[in-house]
């Protein structure tokens, strides 16, 4: 008889995500999933494998052994990568033939927090229904442990940062390089400190870089893609062409001009959908968003015979539409650009990379390529949860919302949805007048915080 369907527990949006030390984030949760995802993924009697790459936070510590020894429990071997960006763990669990792959990052979040997010052997992030399964065993009990023989063993890789580089660098046209570009770019002292500018400086572009100093605590801290003040005035200072900020698992990114105006995710998808598609090399008429992009892309592309395919929020689940529709180009307003003719996961040096490549090719700065439509205007506010963590499921703000589309109508888009990753509910509202909008905004955001 099968087993009832059940209710997510510790898996959100991007794998497990916690405060580090306090439940879910303990190195007994590391230890259950080692076991329940290696039982999982044990097919057949070949040697299986699995690589596992952190950020920088001082929680990796003590996370990454707890799931080596699951893992080696289970029988698997585990190749350690050290401090390595998201996509370059998907990577190479794709080249390294590996059964499954990890990454112990809490993403943009502070230090105190971290987390855990699995890959298949394809590279690609575990559907919803696959994560379920690993978490019904990590409730259940694990079964099935390795004889003493045929225990796992568990080695550091060496070169896993070069293999990373190399791949990257390749994805630039034949013959292009940086040289006499000069470039800002913020690692977030996160798993990129090491990557980034080495790929910008073996590149041929002049390098200035900050948030390359991580030290277990400053991840994220006042730099990276959610705080790019610091970016943006070195860029200035500088006198630079181009700043980057990554985030602290380097798998998102924002831009700065040479003016220091920022680009957000949803001007690099237009920037580069409008020049692949100029040269044959964009599939699937459209581009993919989430809903949290804005109308004014989606205006855009119609305008030019594209479409803009929305999902819900989470760069995995644009990666999953992208592969049902057969688009190559899909992202995030915050900066996850997905690129599945080079990856299987957003990375924020190779969007940087690609765009640094249409810069080269018509020789025009961002300030010219990185303005590519006009935004309706749109805020966002996130609703802390104090107390009631469901005040969506009450009528009277529910009702809130109702009317609140209602006014909106065809003049802009309303979305309600609770975090992933975080205990708010972000409230976001576009809208083509800024009374209306504010107006909207003021009466859901307060109906949510009256209840929460």
């Amino acid at each position: 008889m099968s087993k009832p369907a059940i209710t997510r527990k510790l898996f959100g949006t991007d794998g497990i995500r916690g405060t580090a030390n306090r439940p879910p984030m303990t190195a007994e949760t590391a230890l259950r999933l080692g076991l329940a995802a290696g039982g999982y993924f044990t097919r057949g009697e070949h040697r299986h494998r699995v690589v596992i790459g952190k950020d920088t936070r001082l929680s990796g510590y003590m996370l990454e052994p707890a799931l080596t020894a699951g893992f080696v429990a289970m029988g698997m071997d585990v190749i350690l990568l050290s401090p390595l960006p998201t996509p370059g763990v998907a990577m190479l669990t794709r080249s390294l033939r590996a059964d499954i792959g990890v990454m112990i990052s809490a993403s943009h979040n502070p230090y105190q927090d971290n987390g855990i997010k699995l890959f298949g052997p394809d590279g690609y992030k575990l559907s919803d229904e696959i994560e379920l399964a690993i978490e019904q065993r990590m409730l259940d009990g694990q079964e099935g442990l390795a004889a003493p023989e045929l225990l796992g063993r568990a080695v550091r890789m060496d070169g896993a940062r070069e293999r990373y580089i190399e791949a990257l660098k390749a994805t630039l046209p034949k013959g292009m390089t940086l040289s006499g570009l000069r470039i800002v770019i913020d690692c977030a002292h996160g798993a990129a400190y090491s990557v980034a500018p080495k790929v910008l400086w073996e590149l041929g572009a002049e390098v200035v870089e900050i948030g390359t100093k991580p030290n277990g605590f400053n991840i994220n801290a006042e730099c990276g893609s959610t705080a790019p003040e610091a970016m943006q005035a070195m860029v200035l200072e500088h006198g630079a062409h181009l700043g980057v900020a990554l985030d602290g698992d380097a798998d998102r990114l924002v831009l700065a001009d040479e003016r220091g105006e920022l680009i957000d995710g949803d001007q690099i998808l237009a920037l580069l959908a409008g020049h692949w598609h100029a040269q044959g090399l964009l599939r699937g008429g459209a581009v993919v968003a989430t809903a949290m992009s804005n109308l004014g892309l989606e205006r855009h592309l119609e305008g030019r015979g594209l479409h803009l395919q929305r999902t819900q929020v989470g760069d995995r689940y644009v990666v999953e539409q992208m592969r049902r529709s057969g688009c190559n180009l899909g992202g995030e307003q915050s900066g996850h650009i997905v690129m599945t003719d080079f990856a299987t996961t957003g990375d924020g040096l190779l969007a940087a990379l690609q765009i640094l490549a249409i810069m080269c090719r018509q020789e025009r700065p961002l300030s010219e390529l990185g303005r590519v439509f006009t935004p309706l205007p749109q805020r966002l506010r996130n609703c802390r949860l104090n107390g009631n963590r469901r005040p969506l499921e009450l009528a009277t703000v529910q009702a809130c919302i109702d009317a609140a589309h209602a006014r909106l109508g065809n003049r802009g888009r309303l979305l309600v949805r609770p975090s992933g990753t975080e205990p708010v509910i972000r409230v976001m509202v576009e809208a083509d007048d800024d009374v209306l909008l504010n107006m909207v905004l003021e009466d859901v955001a307060t109906a949510i915080e009256r209840h929460a």
